[in-house]
């Protein structure tokens, strides 16, 4: 299984309407670790390890994201992670 780590930042109506913690479900569900924070120019950082087929079902919830979310961009990178994260947290 090959795995890597992406970086995603989520742009829209995605704070104050329970995005991180449904991020953190959805990317439980897929055996993702990582975290989701809120960014201070309302977006949210979401970075995820996990194999390729995880990280690419996540990045299609992200485009649609819970019910109350309005996402209006998710923009993504594929980085190096040296030490991949051990366990899926919000801040």
């Amino acid at each position: 299984m090959t795995t890597e780590t992406r970086l995603f930042t989520v742009r829209g109506r995605v704070q104050g309407v329970w995005f991180r913690d449904s991020t953190r479900r959805e990317a439980e569900r897929l055996q993702i670790k990582g975290h989701a924070i809120n960014l201070p120019d309302g977006g949210v950082e979401v970075l995820a390890h996990g194999s390729v087929a995880a990280l690419d079902e996540l990045a299609a919830w992200l485009e649609r994201g819970p019910p109350l979310a309005q996402v209006a961009s998710v923009e993504a990178a594929t980085l190096d992670a040296a030490t991949p994260p051990e366990t899926f947290r919000t801040g």
